[in-house]
């Protein structure tokens, strides 16, 4: 049998000695050091993201490098490079002859369109009330013609007998003359109601037009590029200066007539002659090598901007070459034929802008997995706006143009759309 006061003792000395003025743990103090732990963390992730590279890595272009071989492939070296954009010589904002309300519109963006094709309609109801009213005024016009004729004919007749009789001294000479008169007067109401006819298929032929003057047709074949009203809207050929009034239905654009064009600082315009080959590449594909020839030099100079315009044909027809892209264009040396093809040169070029570094260490960034990648390079050659890399890059990598100040080996950086 237990012993109740050993019972008591155990549960007294299991009791909390409050007498003693030992402090008793608040609740807010118990829930302090949990928040302190996790503002610690909080701030430590911070730095840490700060420092594995939270800043926006910066924007870049890069561009290809290519082989001598691939660069001197159309015949030469380049002695020249330029800026420019691809245009097209044969575009147009097709709009009505005249002012209506648009009832349809038949035509998209990038839809492929062929000359004549019916691109919008408008309004046509009161065009077609004049045409109905013009051809009811004709039609009437032939019916008097032919009353006309037909008394006409009897006149003629009727002056016959008169002039037999007359013969014959069985009438007198007043209705011979009588008949004689209402001929006449037939006649030039004939040649006057047939000026009628002809005025009157005249206004036909005018209420025909403006029927068709409500249809809008592609003035050549070509690729819809803007879609500029809808139906609804109001159109019309001139500006009608409120703004609610659309000038055009959309623009199209000959593929088929792009080239390019660029500004050539008028101190290097020298070097440039029409037939020149030349190479083209896209911003949007910097690995395309597309030929090319100077078209013509335009005879006139940018003041302001020191340059000369030049017109550059492109050497191919594709789909991936769109008006206004930028592009830059190499301006080669013509090889002369009777000339033995030299051994292609080694190594890379590259544009003079991705050359960096102190003067007798060059290095060049390379564009890899949305890090630089810093290579110490041996520079050849000067090759006009590029410049020959004969060791540290190779062919097809993709080298940084013009890197931002403070950029380092291992740098995340980021593609230029």
């Amino acid at each position: 049998m237990e012993n109740p006061s050993g019972q008591r003792e155990m549960l007294s000395q299991l009791r909390i000695d409050r007498s003693s003025g030992a402090p008793v743990p608040s609740p807010r103090r118990r829930w302090m050091l949990p928040a302190v732990i996790a503002g610690v963390v909080v701030v430590g992730a911070v730095i840490a993201w700060l420092v594995a590279g939270g800043e926006p890595a910066p924007v870049v272009k890069v561009v290809a490098a290519r082989s001598m071989a691939a660069a001197s492939a159309s015949g030469g070296t380049s002695v020249l490079d330029a800026s420019g954009y691809v245009t097209a010589r044969r575009q147009a904002t097709v709009s009505s002859k005249i002012t209506g309300k648009v009832s349809e519109v038949l035509i998209e963006e990038g839809q492929r369109v062929e000359e004549g094709q019916v691109l919008a309609r408008l309004d046509d109801t009161e065009a077609r009330a004049a045409h109905r009213l013009q051809a009811a005024e004709f039609a009437q016009s032939q019916s008097q013609l032919a009353e006309i004729r037909a008394l006409l004919a009897n006149a003629e007749r009727e002056l016959e007998r008169q002039k037999r009789t007359a013969a014959q001294r069985l009438t007198s000479a007043s209705e011979l003359d009588a008949a004689a008169t209402q001929v006449a007067t037939l006649q030039a109401r004939l040649a006057s109601a047939q000026s009628a006819v002809q005025v009157a298929q005249e206004a036909v032929r005018v209420a025909e037009v403006q029927v068709q003057n409500t249809i809008v047709r592609a003035p050549f074949s070509g690729v819809v590029t803007v879609k500029a009203a809808q139906p609804g809207e109001m159109i019309s050929p001139v500006s009608a200066g409120g703004g609610f009034t659309r000038t055009g239905i959309g623009t199209i654009v000959d593929m088929d007539s792009l080239e390019v064009e660029v500004d050539v600082n008028e101190s290097f315009i020298n070097r440039v002659q029409p037939g020149q080959p030349v190479q083209i590449l896209l911003n949007a594909y910097p690995d395309w090598n597309i030929p090319g020839n100077v078209i013509a030099i335009i005879p006139a100079a940018d003041r302001a901007k020191a340059t000369v315009r030049v017109r550059i044909a492109l050497g191919v027809k594709d789909a991936r070459i769109v008006p206004d892209m930028g592009a830059r264009v190499a301006f080669l040396n013509e090889s002369t034929p009777t000339e033995p093809q030299a051994p292609a040169a080694a190594g890379v070029v590259v544009p003079n802008e991705a050359v960096s570094g102190s003067s007798g260490a060059p290095v060049v960034f390379v564009y890899d997995e949305d890090k630089a990648e810093q290579r110490n390079v041996r520079l050849g050659q000067q090759l006009g706006g590029q410049r020959q890399v004969l060791d540290g890059v190779r062919d097809g990598e993709r080298v940084v143009v013009s890197p931002p100040p403070g950029l380092k080996d291992g740098d995340r950086i980021a593609l230029a759309q």
